[in-house]
């Protein structure tokens, strides 16, 4: 161990050895002293509160088995505390046996740990569990059916459809609308230019901010609730803009719906995670996607056709509600939780009434109120954005991609219609999108089935191999070079007066470059970053 390894940590992994070398001779004693003090300090601190997320990525460390045990201990502490203290609400007269049970428990732990290896308690404390702990943890069973990786593929694939179907309505709601928008300024007797774009895009600011709350609740109450209580509200939204009095109200509706309708989007990843296998998720993931790439394409095209109707801009609301509430009605018919803390919780409970054993406690309870719970899991991601090289990276280049797409969108209408190019009508306009959209599920197709090889190719044949979220990643640079070449090509034609055929190809090749970038970055995403990792399996 270096003088500068930390207790519970591995060797330290550095890329350059020589230059972390002459860095370190660079600075002061006092500089270094400090600067390894605080990285110590972060460490015990994630490691203490039963993870390692918040582990700064430019350390190098990983948990060898020290550290592991440091944090399982944690986690067994801190359930332990709350068991004592639910306990002594139910029997106030039997409080001192309670904290006597407990605490021997706990002392038999460390007294085993310091026989066994033969060192102090206070440096094994929490090494092994005593067979008294073990007996009160709950956990999975072989081939559990509550387990949500053991559930039958028909319950896997309706899932995975309803969430689909979800992340497929609530995009659909940005961009529908567009069509209608000269309507509206004209019905509520308002001119501004500005005004007339914000209606559409608060939408997506609602979208942004949704899931900064939707997430941890997801993880304090579980995926189903949150799902349901979103679509109710979702839909409460849809019907006030459908009815909306003047244009402030609209513009505070469509701000609203954004929120609750970004729930499937914010969830939908986690869920799949939750009950499939990592070597198949891309296929799931590709289906939940189909819905988020397509919606806001598609959508022009409908609410160009009901705008111009006798039904009026309003109507696109109503039919905005009615495929909302359907999906809603059989996600609360056949939806099923799948948060396996959830889950085991209720099954914790469930025990506790039939034994009236107080000290029953899930192997994934992490011994946190649901207060910090909900702090922590919005002080994370914000951390992991800020702080985290590859969310940034990430972060910036989807922003860039999306941006470059958005930008693309307000010129079709111009281009396409102008009478000096190729003097489109305003509902033939909307067709133009259909380009892009065949590009988007020809990348959909392309991306699962590629990247589903490689983790199967690195899984090997017995599934035992070794394969991580980033080997998604070698699929991202064909979209790399893909988006860039519609562009320019889209572009070009445009200048050049083309004919319009080789627009609309163009537009196929920036839905097929956009959809595998989205795909690969949100997958390693949301697989790397998730919360809590795989909690079905061992």
């Amino acid at each position: 161990m270096t003088g500068s390894q930390l207790p519970g940590q591995a060797a330290p992994v550095s890329k350059d050895e020589h230059h972390n070398n002459n860095h370190r001779h660079s600075s002061t004693p006092e500089e270094a002293e400090r600067l390894a003090l605080q990285r110590q300090k972060s460490i015990e601190q994630a490691i203490d509160e039963g993870h390692d997320a918040d582990i700064p990525s430019d350390i190098g460390y990983v948990l060898d088995d020290q550290g592991e045990k440091r944090r399982k201990e944690a986690i067994r502490r801190n359930s332990l505390a709350r068991a004592r203290s639910h306990a002594s609400h139910t029997s106030h007269h039997h409080q001192h046996d309670h904290d006597h049970d407990i605490e021997k428990e706990a002392a038999g732990k460390s007294t085993s740990s310091s026989d066994s290896h033969g060192g102090s308690p206070q440096d094994d404390a929490g090494a092994t569990t005593s067979e008294e702990d073990e007996a009160n943890i709950v956990w999975w069973s072989e081939n559990d059916p509550e387990n949500p990786y053991n559930w039958p593929r028909w319950q896997k694939v309706l899932n995975v459809g309803l969430i689909g179907a979800q992340t497929f309505i609530a995009p659909l709601a940005s961009s529908i609308f567009a069509p209608g928008v000269p309507s509206v300024m004209k019905e509520f007797h308002n001119s501004s230019p500005e005004l007339a774009s914000f209606v559409v895009s608060v939408y997506i600011l609602g979208f942004a901010a949704g899931p900064l709350v939707i997430a941890p609740l997801s993880e304090i109450y579980g995926r189903l609730i949150v799902y349901h209580v979103c679509n109710v509200c979702f839909i409460a939204l849809l019907i006030a803009c459908a009815e909306a009095p003047n244009f402030n109200a609209l513009i505070a509706f469509r701000f609203l719906s954004g929120i609750f309708g970004s729930c499937a989007v914010t969830n939908g990843g986690g869920t799949i995670s939750d009950m499939i296998t990592q070597e198949k998720r891309a296929t799931a993931m590709a289906l939940m996607t189909m819905g988020v790439l397509l919606g806001p394409i598609i959508a022009p095209i409908i609410g160009g056709v009901v705008s111009d109707s006798h039904l009026g801009w309003r109507w696109v609301f109503w039919i905005l509600t009615i495929l909302a509430g359907v999906v809603a009605l059989c996600m609360l018919v056949f939806g099923r939780e799948s948060y396996a803390p959830i889950l085991l919780q209720r099954r914790v409970n469930r025990l506790r009434k039939e034994t009236g054993n107080e000290l029953l406690r899930s192997k994934l309870d992490i011994g946190l109120s649901p207060r910090d719970y909900f702090k922590r899991s919005i002080v994370r991601p914000l951390k992991m954005l800020v702080l985290s090289p590859i969310c940034i990276v990430f972060a910036i280049y989807i922003a860039i991609v999306y941006g470059y797409m958005y930008l693309m969108f307000t010129t079709i209408s111009r281009v396409f219609t102008n009478p000096e190019t190729y003097n489109f009508g305003t509902k033939i306009v909307g067709l133009v999108f259909v380009g892009m959209g065949v590009g988007s599920l020809i990348g959909l197709v392309f991306f699962s089935v590629v990247s589903n090889r490689i983790m199967k190719a690195k899984a090997g044949p017995d599934g035992k191999g070794q394969c991580t979220p980033e080997d998604r990643l070698r699929v991202l640079p064909i979209g790399a070079i893909l988006l860039p070449a519609g562009f320019f090509i889209y572009g070009w034609t445009a200048e050049y007066h083309v004919h319009w055929i080789v627009p609309i190809m163009s537009h196929a090749l920036i839905g097929f470059g956009s959809n595998v970038i989205f795909m690969a970055i949100s997958m390693v995403s949301t697989l790397r970053l998730l919360v809590g990792g795989n909690h079905g399996r061992n």
